[in-house]
């Protein structure tokens, strides 16, 4: 219940931090002003048109809120939030083209049709008709009781209003996809047409064992030349990194079982050596003083405590104790305080929220208004409880409401407000009450209770496993040795030099300015390291050292490439394409080998590379042979004369050199009309997201961030 604040029960030793990584230039506009004057705001253009600091902050604000709901880190955002705009601007530049212009009208026309809204029901009436002034009332009510809350809604509306230009746009294309009578009765043909052909297949793998081809860096750049759309890209780094993490030593272990033990079984120095974890009287007090982390007084089900316990609890006399042990970096020792069974509650609810409480956002009435409406709801669902649902209109909680007000199954232990739970465990199944919350007032009603599982209360003494300042001081070292011995070194120098000293090494290739995290690194210093590596004065070559907050981690990074904007480097891109190449190669030494030769037979191709000669059946719009797709092979099969050996083939596995047999049509079921609107549905899905990577890859995309970066980072320095 998201009213209530439910929340799902996390492992015992569970602990997150989210780190919200906002961009640099965002922080300080004023210092902006200075650099750039009169128009500081300006992040970008799209084909002309501005995109700024404020429409990005709001995409931002917009991604890291949908994160925070999904329970998803908020850092790292950026630049999806810069490329979901880039999109955004394409789709409304084609919106406007068509003729379109989103008014006041069209939006609220439309607006029943976004994902926002279309599957959620409490926009609807009972007829399906969607509640458009209601909403439109409750925004007004926000906007005049909440300025916080109107304006995140219009961050949000920003939003709504391109996924509904995109909706009309995409209609729009899908609509004027078509498959012609000609192009569909071609199709037809290919598809009932079949070749029986003899072939024989030169592997690319089992050529390349034998023969060795190394890809140069001049083949990578001349296959990209050829492919310069496919291969058009942003600015990026190539970022090597040997990652030193501080983890406790063998004598960091011993020390920290050597303290747990004696605050188990020996004493603690405050009390003079006498109190310890097994005499204790204040068994809460004694965790909170002494523990590395903190009392927890819930009740617990066996699968919830530590591992070592889940299998002993059940036969456990109260006051028995355990350990110590080792869970996970942790020292353990724990005494089970209190057992019992706990009742398993099922209930549904209505929240009526008043203005001021923390469910009442656009809600105008008062306290005593709802207190009013909620005993008046209460007395008649009381009185006759299939009435319950014709109120659920009226709830404040939507997320319930959806579920007919169902919470689900609770316990005393879930972590509901204490009111509500003492209203569970007080009355039977079938009871309805009214009980007030700090969230408004609540129609409650038990629908069933059941006897639930044992649950355990259990004084858990934690001490962690950390690294002294002596173990820290040895990675300090160790890293900076390191960094000693790679500056002015090559980027294999400082490869083999990681390696050799069995060191965590990582190499992302294509690193964003402002992708927020570093591929194989994930630590409060990627933003850092790349805001380092970007900076004008940065150089192939350059090395820096790093100290990770609060872990005493140390990273040194080397900047082995700057691909700044244009075609891709081609050694960025070498292990996507690297194989691709290798064939082509391979397949070019095959091709002239076999015309060198002039070759007649496929007995003659087949000795020559010790392949052997195979049969298949092909047809041009499924082009499979021998389990490949091949559609070069199954073109040639159908383009060379029958019994005529053909030129060598290109294929996507091998080269293929093949003999017709013969051509028949195999008439599968369908009409034309059948077919052509099945391939028109299938082109009609394939066209968008084609068509709208066609448009970015063509429009003139102005990137400032990283000139403003730079900018401010001179100012500043």
């Amino acid at each position: 219940m998201a009213i209530l604040g439910q929340i799902r029960n996390r492992p015992w030793l569970l602990m997150g931090v989210i780190a919200l990584a906002l961009l640099a230039f965002l922080v300080n506009p004023d210092s902006i002003d200075k650099v750039f004057g009169k128009n500081p705001d300006v992040l970008g253009k799209v084909n002309g048109e501005k995109i700024t600091r404020e429409e990005f902050n709001d995409q931002l604000f917009v991604l890291q809120q949908q994160a925070e709901q999904q329970g998803q880190p908020k850092n790292g955002l950026e630049e999806q939030a810069w490329q979901l705009l880039v999109q955004s601007k394409l789709i409304k530049q084609q919106f406007e083209k068509m003729g379109f212009e989103m008014t006041e009208d069209y939006f609220w026309n439309q607006i029943q049709y976004d994902q926002m809204f279309a599957q959620n029901k409490q926009f609807f009436d009972e007829k399906g008709n969607f509640k458009t002034q209601e909403l439109k009332k409750q925004i007004e009510e926000l906007k005049n009781t909440s300025p916080e809350g109107y304006n995140q809604w219009l961050k949000t509306r920003k939003s709504v209003e391109y996924r509904l230009m995109a909706r009309q746009v995409f209609t729009n294309i899908s609509t004027g996809v078509t498959t012609g009578k000609k192009e569909a009765e071609e199709l037809m043909r290919q598809r009932d047409q079949l070749a029986d052909i003899d072939f024989v297949k030169v592997d690319y793998a089992a050529y390349l064992q034998k023969n060795k081809i190394k890809v140069t860096t001049e083949d990578l750049a001349n296959y990209i030349k050829q492919r310069p759309v496919m291969f058009k890209t942003e600015p990026s780094r190539n970022i090597g990194i040997a990652y030193f993490p501080s983890q406790p030593s063998a004598a960091d272990d011993a020390a920290a079982q050597k303290e747990i033990t004696k605050l188990f079984s020996g004493g603690t120095d405050a009390s003079g050596g006498k109190e310890n974890f097994q005499n204790t009287t204040s068994d809460s007090m004694f965790v909170a003083v002494n523990s590395d982390m903190p009392f927890n007084n819930k009740y617990l089900s066996a699968n919830q405590l530590p591992q070592t316990l889940q299998s002993q609890i059940a036969t456990a006399a109260v006051g028995q104790t355990f350990g110590p042990y080792k869970e996970q970096n942790f020292y353990v020792v724990s005494k089970l305080l209190d057992k019992k069974t706990s009742d398993s509650t099922l209930s549904r609810h209505i929240l009526i929220a008043f203005k001021g409480s923390p469910a009442g956002e656009g809600v105008s009435r008062s306290k005593e208004q709802a207190k009013k409406l909620a005993d008046s709801i209460g007395a008649i669902v009381k009185a006759n409880p299939g009435k319950f649902t014709d109120f659920l209109k009226l709830s404040n909680d939507p997320s319930s409401a959806a579920q007919g007000g169902s919470l689900g199954w609770t316990t005393p232990e879930t972590p509901f407000v204490p009111e509500f739970l003492a209203f569970l465990a007080k009355n039977p199944k079938g009871a309805t009450g009214v009980v007030e919350t700090q969230f408004g007032y609540h129609i409650i009603n038990v629908e069933d209770k059941k006897a639930g599982a044992l649950g355990y209360k259990v004084a858990n003494l934690v001490k962690a496993v950390k690294p002294s300042d002596i173990t820290e001081a040895e990675v300090d070292k160790k890293a900076r040795k390191f960094i000693q011995q790679v500056q002015g070194k090559s980027f294999n120098d400082f490869v083999n030099i990681a390696k050799k000293g069995n060191y965590k090494f990582s190499n992302p290739k294509a690193a964003k300015r402002f992708d927020g995290q570093l591929q194989g690194l994930g630590t409060d210093k990627d933003v850092e390291i790349l805001a380092w590596a970007f900076d004008k004065k940065r150089s192939k070559g350059d090395t820096e050292f790093f100290t990770v907050e609060g872990t005493g981690d140390k990273i040194v990074v080397y900047l082995n490439g700057k691909q700044e904007k244009g075609l891709a480097d081609p050694e960025s891109v070498r292990d996507q394409i690297e194989v691709v190449v290798q064939n082509k190669l391979a397949a070019k030494q095959i091709s002239d080998k076999i015309t060198a030769a002039k070759a007649s037979s496929l007995d003659q191709v087949a000795k020559m590379f010790a392949a052997s000669k195979q049969s298949a059946q092909v047809n041009l719009l499924n082009p499979s042979v021998a389990g490949a797709m091949e559609p070069k092979v199954a073109g040639a099969a159908f383009g060379v004369a029958k019994g005529k050996l053909s030129n060598p083939v290109e294929g996507g596995t091998g080269v293929y050199v093949l003999v017709k047999k013969s051509e028949t049509t195999n008439k599968q079921p369908g009409d034309l009309k059948q077919f052509t609107e099945s391939m028109t549905q299938r082109n009609s899905g394939m066209f968008g997201q084609a068509w709208l990577k066609s448009l970015q890859d063509n429009a003139k995309i102005d990137d400032y961030r990283i000139e403003i970066w730079n900018k401010l980072g001179n100012q500043q320095q």
